[in-house]
């Protein structure tokens, strides 16, 4: 297993963050969704491997195999985490992919740190641009949706965590589009979180505005998201960003959920490594 040790800028606290690293060519960031780890990605790496690419995945601070402070889950913080990785690596010419609370990551590092580094952008059932309803964002999730998860996560952390990957992969008494093992799997990769980071991400991504970040973005972009994802319904989120960013690729997968890169895994690998071996 690999560790980058950075500090943190504003807690001087000496951080270990896990990163995996397969594979040569141009450098593909693969930033995993709340409350997850890098292993989540398991179903893209080999593909994406093995179409000549070099694929870096990491566990965001709090998550997976990576340290688990108690302060530093804002998106800035999350950001300068990424960023080290970048610089350790001295990545070049690199796509980022971020999905669901990932995308938040990849849009304000382009935002906060430019395109040096990054040649193109992933974003996949991804949070930006502002997900929670304000007075300014009308078009957002209402404020008591964000409320019970915190709520849940308080009384009940691994019966939350239960629930949500139902919801997350679009189970229910007719479709099972996962197998019982395979949700026990990704359950047992979120309850590794340490419940601090699980809370304040939750906060983060529901309440952080990405407008600007958004907005700034000057790289081709790919936006890939499920029209039956309940988890980060489209229309408070992908449908805004892809009319935010201009020349942006947007590809809807039909009754594809929140979990669309293992229940649509085929589809998003081809469209992928379509995009991010296109000149």
């Amino acid at each position: 297993m690999k560790f980058i040790v950075k500090q943190d800028a504003t807690t001087g606290e000496e951080l270990q963050l896990s990163y995996t690293d397969y594979g040569a060519g141009r450098p593909v960031v693969l930033i995993h969704g709340w409350p997850l780890s890098k292993e989540m990605w398991e179903y893209q790496v080999d593909d994406l491997v093995s179409a000549g690419l070099r694929v870096i995945a990491y566990d965001r601070r709090g998550f997976g195999h990576s340290a688990k402070p108690w302060q530093g889950y804002d998106y800035d913080s999350l950001t300068e985490d990424l960023r080290d990785i970048m610089d350790h690596l001295d990545l070049r010419d690199a796509v980022l992919v971020g999905f669901s609370m990932g995308g938040g990551e990849a849009v304000r590092y382009l935002s906060r740190y430019g395109s040096e580094r990054v040649s193109k952008l992933v974003l996949v059932s991804a949070v930006p641009p502002f997900l929670a309803k304000t007075p300014n964002n009308p078009e957002g999730v209402d404020q008591s949706v964000f409320e019970e998860i915190m709520a849940n996560l308080k009384e009940d952390r691994i019966g939350f965590l239960d629930d949500f990957g139902k919801k997350f992969f679009g189970v229910s008494l007719m479709n099972h589009p996962v197998s019982a093992p395979l949700l026990d799997y990704y359950r047992m990769l979120a309850s590794v979180a340490s419940p601090r980071a699980t809370q304040q991400c939750a906060i983060a991504f529901a309440q952080t505005d990405f407008r600007a970040d958004v907005q700034a973005i000057r790289v081709p972009t790919l936006i890939i998201h499920g029209d039956a994802d309940q988890t980060v319904p489209i229309k408070a989120s992908s449908d805004r960003t892809a009319a935010m960013i201009s020349g942006s690729q947007y590809l809807v997968y039909e009754d594809a959920p929140h979990g669309l890169f293992y229940t649509h895994k085929e589809k998003l690998n081809q469209d992928l490594i379509s995009f991010i071996t296109s000149t």
